[in-house]
């Protein structure tokens, strides 16, 4: 075919280093990595790419990586790679050039896959990933789009907000705006629709100051899940990380290409004073197991790009619970990923990234290791240092659970926040310990390597899991719309669904889960680290009991805005603007027992009677209730705000709490059981009442 083609390779007018699809100004450079295959072709597509125009060996080889330059290719080009080389799956080599695969480094991505056998690398229909399949799998592939980077950022900067005033706030592209009323129906479920003014009016009252999107990176359907109707909604199936994924695109002849509407998003939430933190996916692709298809890593040097069974390489090396690992350890591989990430805050200018099943990234030949490549790599990099980095710290491999592990600049998810208040408030027993930890930063995790009291990411419900209405609406999990006969997703929720199971007219039922949903919401916003909050829990979102909707790409997933809970919104804002106007509450340093400063703590615990907490209550099970004062750490820059301030959480029963003596008294600021949760009300003695099941915060009197 090449004999025939318009096209030549030419000698590029510089050396050039970048991989990917580089447009010059006047051509295009194309530079893909193998450390194995014996030759690379590139293959040319028409603008609609269902006709293969040109198929063009690439001339250059030096250092595993094959390059051409062509000139008079200019954006819009579609393109993908054949591979050639030995097919020999008992040494990890599946090399086949009868499969388009796709350019790891295409910055967008053109068309969707049409599932075919044709895909597979091996004959799926004999079920043997020994055999050798020879159709052509291009008309049924996506291919890779040459772009133009020319953007005007209009002078847009990275906002680099402390971690201290930092509010996350967990969200779905389409989840988040497909319900939305007055989002117009053209936007709905877009890029462009997340950054609307209904949505970032709604954002900007609530006081969040940053957005984590899950996966924004090109992901695909599984074949069986669209087999059974649903799809892979949350898009935890990466296989392009450097292209937005198309499926959030405004379509349409006048709509921009999918580099300047991912842009635009990013502009326009950073005028609105929000952070934009992206959900990334390097530990798995969408090929899975070896059984998987052949779609671009695999068919690229599926030894180099993935993690094979020590025993025998045929077989992937399974520590994600996907099918397959992404080999991080491999330093090409290592630097694509590096490339991605810099990528998106160098062109894209996104503020951070939370790392999905982060401890694969750092598993070495040995194990985990927080010393390793890729956190050396990290730590290193003078761009990636200075963005938010937030780890899921687990996969599903041995020695896999790894919260508090990681090191600075990590950040991490704790889930035993989430756990330790669910039970807490649940009433569970011998969890006042447990929870005073979550209170200050979860010190028994992070306070070690010089970590600060902002390494923990404090959250109460994530996308993974029951929603916080479903925390306190229903005892089991509701999954048999997955299709999997209810047994997927979590069975230990930590949820109490308070007298009736899911939606119920008892209006003491609904008054009871809103008070525990208050309590829970307070105790997050009052505790050290940085609070996250999962979009739609400040208004009442359901998952009608599904905790595992990531193929319910529908209205159980959805955000129900037409029955949003304006009176959990006012109280959900007001607790993060009363967090901003306590400083104390969000400290860089860990709080210690007693100060250099003569007559300070910085943090006491008390028990109901005025005394300070002993070891036997510590240890007594049947205890529910807590008092805390804390002010800031000696450590800490003085920056305003009254102080110190007292704190009782009583997940039990009605009762007086005796606060320490202070000159002045003390000032009620909240109260999660009142009508009025920010009335500000003197306390008269030093006796407080604390209703049952609420949170009271005491700010210094005059």
């Amino acid at each position: 075919m090449s004999s025939s083609s318009p096209f030549a390779f030419a000698r590029p007018e510089r050396i050039r280093a970048e991989l990917g699809a580089e447009f010059t100004g006047e051509g295009t450079h194309f530079a893909v990595f193998s450390e194995n295959a014996e030759a690379m072709e590139l293959c040319l597509f028409s603008p609609d790419g269902t006709e293969e125009v040109a198929r063009l060996e690439l001339p250059s080889r030096e250092g595993s990586i094959f390059s051409g330059y062509l000139p008079g290719v200019r954006p819009g080009q579609l393109y993908g790679y054949r591979a050639h080389g030995a097919y020999e799956p008992e040494r990890g080599h599946r090399f086949n050039p009868n499969k388009l695969l796709l350019d790891p480094y295409a910055r967008e991505i053109a068309g969707q896959i049409r599932w075919d056998d044709a895909l597979w690398g091996y004959d799926l229909a004999s079920g043997d990933d020994l055999t050798f399949d020879a159709r052509d799998s291009a008309p049924f592939m996506v291919k890779g789009r040459v772009q133009d980077p020319d953007f005007d950022w209009e002078g847009d900067q990275a906002i680099a907000r402390p971690w201290t005033e930092t509010v996350l706030c967990e969200a779905h592209v389409k989840g988040l705006t497909m319900l939305h009323p007055d989002v117009p129906e053209a936007l709905r479920g877009t890029y462009e629709g997340m950054v609307c003014e209904p949505v970032l009016d709604h954002l900007r009252r609530l006081g969040v100051t940053a957005v984590e999107l899950l996966p924004c990176q090109f992901f695909l359907d599984d074949r069986q899940l669209l087999d059974k109707g649903l799809s892979n909604y949350w898009g935890y199936q990466s296989l392009g990380y450097f292209a937005p994924e198309p499926r959030y695109l405004r379509t349409g002849d006048t709509a921009p290409g999918a580099i300047r509407q991912f842009k635009d998003m990013v502009k326009r939430f950073h005028k609105a004073g929000i952070e934009v933190i992206m959900d990334v996916v390097y530990n798995h692709t969408a090929e899975g197991s070896e059984r998987g298809p052949t779609l671009g890593f695999r068919g690229l040097d599926n030894a180099a790009y993935y993690m094979l069974s020590p025993e025998n390489p045929r077989y992937s090396f399974d520590q994600t619970g996907t099918g397959n690992t992404l080999s991080v350890a491999h330093p090409m591989v290592l630097r694509m990923v590096l490339d991605s990430l810099r990528y998106w805050v160098q062109v894209m200018h996104v503020d951070g990234f939370r790392f999905d099943l982060a401890s694969t990234l750092g598993r070495e030949a040995t194990g985990f290791d927080r010393e390793g490549g890729f956190f050396d790599a990290i730590r290193q990099d003078p761009i990636l240092a200075g963005v938010k980095l937030i780890a899921e710290p687990w996969d599903v491999g041995l020695g896999g659970y790894q919260v508090g592990g990681f090191p600075h600049p990590f950040r991490e998810w704790n889930d035993k926040f989430r756990d330790t208040v669910r039970g807490f408030w649940r009433g569970d027993e011998a969890l006042v310990g447990p929870l005073a930890n979550v209170l200050v930063g979860s010190p028994q995790q992070f306070n070690h390597s010089d970590r600060g009291a902002t390494a923990s990411i404090n959250f109460l419900a994530a996308h993974d899991g029951f929603t916080l209405m479903d925390t306190v609406s229903y005892n089991d999990r509701h999954n048999e719309a997955n299709g999997e006969g209810g047994a997927d997703g979590h069975d230990n929720n930590l949820s109490d669904n308070m007298g009736a199971e899911g939606p119920t007219e008892d209006e003491g039922v609904n008054a009871a889960r809103a008070r525990r949903r208050r309590a829970m919401i307070a105790t997050l916003l009052v505790s050290q680290g940085v609070p996250m909050m999962l979009a739609g829990d400040a208004i009442g979102n359901s998952q009608q009991g599904n905790n595992n909707v990531y193929c319910q790409d529908n209205e159980t997933a959805w955000i129900d805005w037409p029955h949003r809970d304006d009176a959990l919104f006012d109280f959900c804002s007001g607790m993060i603007e009363l967090r901003h106007a306590h400083p104390v509450l969000a400290q860089d340093n860990f709080l210690l027992g007693a100060s250099s400063e003569e007559g300070r703590v910085e943090i006491a615990w008390f028990q109901p009677d005025g005394r300070e907490m002993t070891p036997e209550l510590w240890e007594q099970a049947s205890l529910r209730v807590l008092g805390l004062q804390l002010d800031y750490s000696a450590r800490e820059v003085f920056l305003g705000g009254p102080r110190p301030l007292f704190m009782v959480l009583n997940a039990g029963d009605a009762l007086e709490f005796t606060l320490p003596e202070r000159e002045g008294g003390w000032v009620r600021v909240l109260d999660t059981a009142a009508d009025d949760c920010f009335a500000e009300q003197a306390l008269e003695g030093a006796a407080a009442a604390i209703p049952a099941q609420a949170l009271c915060l005491f700010a210094p009197g005059a």
